[in-house]
């Protein structure tokens, strides 16, 4: 027999209801942040500032935890100037470590700007700490890596390879009875670094890179005896990822003294131009490496010779892969940039 159109719904919508209920639904729970420590030679290249004013964009978020911030360009000015650009954004207290020892050593363009002062002779970017005060970086790293749960920390490294290259040669101490390769072994997930050339940069099959080339003998060590999974992100890919100038023109005039906007001016004197933005790449691919931004090669191992100079050599128990972007990913990229580093800071 069959039944009535109302009274077959009628039996079917409670049966139907249930089913749904019963229905598992994805789940939108975000999730947890990136455990970061980011090592900077803030001072030499303006991308260094950019990249931490967008770590600190999505730490407001909940995208990524910043957990301590180093620095391996040895001047007082440098962790001065990170401390600043913290406390700016709404982070004054994430411990900072300053190199000791390092290899360069003058001031930078535009760290200077720590030193500048309103017309009621107060501070425009306050700082209270600065590289003679901070703690020696590696001692640092080893304490923020001992607290953290394992295999959890990612480590982004957009200067020299001098601090974590210094990590591999320590023994236990009061933060961990373990040595150095065994705490990163233990600790972190992956290192993520703006380092090498994997392409060819203008017309150069064998380009040096700027932070390869200032520690070759750590940047040799690190690739040889790290531990862990390493990504790398060649010249080529910040080269690629252009800052538009227009934005540094027309999107920070929100506040009369923008520490970014007039960091930049600072660096970049010169004819305006849309410039190369290196070690924002590396921190966006730590924080959202399932997002596309950009692919990876194949698994591998990088050589750096006694030049410099960084070669790729494909290998299926390697442990490198290096960053490819093609042109829709670089527009991608371009874009979060502009937004994340525009957004005005939480306050």
């Amino acid at each position: 027999m069959q039944l009535p159109r109302p009274m077959l719904r009628t039996l079917l919508l409670p049966a139907l209801a249930s089913v749904i209920a019963l229905t598992p639904v994805p789940s939108m729970a975000q999730k947890a942040p990136v455990k970061m420590i980011f090592d900077t030679d803030m001072g030499n290249d303006i991308d260094d500032a950019m990249a931490l004013a967008m770590i600190h964009q999505l730490a407001r978020r909940g995208a990524v935890e910043l957990l301590a911030v180093t620095s391996t360009k040895d001047h007082a000015k440098s962790v001065a100037y990170i401390d600043a650009l913290n406390t700016w954004y709404g982070f004054p207290d994430i411990p900072l470590g300053a190199v000791r020892d390092g290899a360069a050593k003058e001031e930078g363009r535009f760290n200077g700007q720590v030193d500048r002062r309103g017309p009621t002779d107060q501070f425009l970017f306050p700082y209270d700490i600065d590289g003679t005060k901070a703690p020696e970086a590696v001692s640092l790293i080893r304490q923020t890596l001992a607290a953290q749960p394992d295999g959890s920390v990612m480590l982004v490294q957009v200067g020299f390879f001098t601090n974590f290259a210094r990590l591999l040669d320590t023994k236990g101490d009061e933060h961990s009875p373990l040595d150095g390769p065994a705490l990163i072994r233990a600790k972190v997930k992956e290192l993520v670094l703006m380092a090498g050339a994997f392409q060819t940069i203008r017309h150069n099959t064998k380009h040096i890179e700027y932070n390869v080339k200032l520690d070759i003998p750590s940047a040799k060590r690190i690739a040889a005896d790290w531990p862990t999974p390493v990504v790398w992100s060649g010249y080529e890919i910040g080269i690629a990822a252009a800052y538009p100038w227009k934005s540094i023109v027309e999107d920070y005039d929100y506040v009369e003294h923008h520490l970014i906007k007039d960091s930049y001016l600072a660096y970049v004197p010169e004819q305006p131009h849309d410039r190369p933005t290196w070690d924002l790449t590396a921190a966006l691919y730590a924080i959202y490496p399932d997002r596309d931004y950009f692919d990876l090669s194949p698994k591998g191992h990088v050589l750096v010779d006694d030049e410099g100079r960084t070669d790729f050599r494909v290998k299926e128990d390697g442990n490198d892969h290096y960053l490819i972007m093609d042109a829709v990913q670089t527009e991608r990229v371009r874009e979060a940039f502009v937004q994340l580093c525009t957004e005005p800071p939480g306050r």
